[in-house]
C-alpha cells in the first residue's frame, strides 16, 4: 500500500514509522528497501483485502497521475459490510483498477459488480506475444468518422479474450512493450469500450493526459459514451 493512517493521517511510509491499516486497521510497517518501490505492508502475512497484490512501479506511475486524495480510497458495501480499497476513487464516484499481472476471471467479474461505475488500465505488455497480436489485429481497424476511433469486427484477434466482452470500458497500455512502436503507445492508451454497433466493437486511442483529465473534470464515464453514441460506421 501506499498509504497507512499515521496519527489518523493518511501517509507515506517512512523509515521507522508505525501506522494503521485504513481497511482493517491492523499494525502497519514501512518497508523502504532500495529495490521494490517503498509501501506500507501488514505486519506478518496478513491481508485484509483479498483483492490487493504486489505493487510495481507501473501502479504507481498510473496512481500517481492522478489527485492523492483519490489513491486507494476505502469502499464498502452498506448491505453486506464487504470492504475494498479501489486503486483510485473519482470526486464523482467512479473507480479506475490498474492491473499489471493476470487475474481470474471470477474476480473480474465480482470487481465490476462490487464497483459498479469503473474503468479498467491493464498493463498491455504482460505477456511478450501480446503487443505483437495488437498491432497485427489492429490491421483490420476501420476508421469511424471521428478521428482515432476505429471499428473492430474481431476484437479477439487484437485483444485478450477474457476482456473482449466486459460491459464497462478497458483501456490497454502498451507503452512497455518490447518494441513497441511510439506512435501508438507513448503516453496513449487504447480503450475498448461496452456494446456493440452493428455487431462491431469500438476501439479508441486516448492520451493518458487526456484519461486523467476528463476524469479531473467528472466527465470520463460521460466523453468515453458519448463516443461510443456518435460514432458511426
Amino acid at each position: 500500500m501506499k498509504y497507512a493512517l499515521v496519527d489518523g493521517k493518511r501517509t507515506e511510509p517512512q523509515p521507522k514509522l508505525r501506522g494503521k491499516c485504513p481497511c482493517c486497521h491492523a499494525l502497519m510497517i514501512p518497508r523502504c528497501g532500495e529495490i521494490k518501490i517503498w509501501h506500507w505492508a501488514h505486519k506478518g502475512k496478513r491481508f485484509c483485502d483479498s483483492w490487493w497484490e504486489n505493487e510495481t512501479e507501473w501502479h504507481r506511475e498510473w496512481k500517481n497521475l492522478f489527485p492523492k486524495s483519490w489513491q486507494e480510497t476505502l469502499l464498502q458495501d452498506e448491505d453486506t459490510g464487504e470492504k475494498h480499497i479501489a486503486d483510485i476513487r473519482t470526486q464523482d464516484g467512479f473507480v479506475i483498477e490498474f492491473q499489471y499481472s493476470h487475474i481470474k476471471l471470477e474476480e473480474v467479474r465480482k470487481r465490476e459488480n462490487f464497483y459498479q461505475r469503473m474503468v479498467w488500465v491493464l498493463n498491455g505488455s504482460r505477456r511478450k506475444t501480446d503487443y505483437k497480436r495488437f498491432v497485427n489485429g489492429a490491421r483490420a481497424f476501420y476508421p469511424t468518422n471521428q478521428r482515432g476511433i476505429y471499428f473492430v469486427s474481431f476484437p479477439e484477434e487484437s485483444f485478450p479474450a477474457q476482456w473482449v466482452n466486459r460491459n464497462v470500458p478497458i483501456l490497454f497500455d502498451f507503452e512497455d512493450a518490447i518494441d513497441a512502436n511510439p506512435r501508438i503507445t507513448k503516453n496513449v492508451v487504447w480503450a475498448l469500450l461496452p456494446g456493440r454497433q452493428r455487431g462491431k466493437a469500438l476501439a479508441l486511442i486516448i492520451s493518458k493526459e487526456q484519461f486523467v483529465g476528463f476524469a479531473v473534470k467528472g466527465n470520463l464515464f460521460e466523453k468515453l459514451y458519448e463516443i461510443n453514441k456518435y460514432s458511426k460506421i
